[in-house]
């Protein structure tokens, strides 16, 4: 009897220390497939960009600052979060880890601009040929996504299933802009890579685009995230 009770006592204190898999009541709907993550390995990526209803499950938990409002007759379910600063994102990345007990992070650019190359419009011919003048080639051309906000899924949708590449909400990359030589991981950084039309620099307090950051052309008109991870999730692809 003894070692019948020692034995039960084992296997509850082992069904609430053994680790747990995601709760799949909060990782969002993934793509279809996998892109391909830097390193060369399977990246698994949000569908769509994180939606105002998602973001308000963070603040309704006290651990995102903003609370966002759909527009006008909006459904909040149908809308992508916008108005992100850096570190409005990252208040969400921690809490959407904590909840999900999943790991989810930002794309790097570069895997930002690959899963979009697809359904990215093609860089025209400059209008100016005059070397100094490219700026001005730069400004005219390529504000050419409507600045409009859609709901999400009105843009296009690349093989793998991945919504709204190509639409007018900037997401941001996990990478550091480093003085115009590069970009770079780092804990403390001033401006990070914005992935749109065309590659845009934000300040991390920026959440108005129109307003303050830099970019090659015209600046973002929204600023919104997607995530990414590098572990596949239980029944999803």
């Amino acid at each position: 009897m003894a070692l019948l009770a020692a034995s039960l006592c084992v296997a509850v204190i082992a069904a609430f220390t053994l680790p747990r898999g995601p709760d799949m009541d909060y990782v969002p709907p993934m793509a279809e497939k996998p892109a391909i993550a830097e390193s060369g390995g399977p990246l698994y990526v949000q569908a769509r960009e994180v939606t105002i209803v998602e973001w308000n499950r963070c603040h309704a938990d006290g651990a995102c600052t903003l609370r966002l409002k759909p527009p006008p007759g909006g459904r909040a379910a149908e809308w992508p979060a916008t108005g992100l600063n850096w570190l409005d994102v990252n208040e969400y990345l921690v809490w959407i880890n904590r909840v999900s007990r999943h790991s989810f992070r930002l794309p790097t650019a570069q895997e930002w601009y690959a899963m979009a190359e697809p359904v990215l419009p093609e860089t025209p011919d400059p209008i100016f040929t005059d070397p100094s003048l490219s700026w001005a080639s730069d400004y005219l051309l390529e504000d050419r996504t409507e600045r409009r906000l859609r709901p999400s899924g009105s843009w296009s949708m690349t093989k793998e299933g991945i919504a709204d590449l190509n639409g007018s909400v900037w997401e941001w990359t996990q990478d550091c802009y480093i003085d115009g030589s590069g970009t770079e991981r780092m804990p403390q950084c001033p401006a990070y890579i914005v992935g749109g039309e065309h590659e845009a620099v934000i300040p991390f307090l920026v959440r108005d685009p129109a307003r303050g950051g830099c970019a090659v052309g015209a600046p973002p008109p929204h600023l919104g995230m997607r995530l990414v991870t590098d572990h596949p999730l239980p029944g999803r692809s």
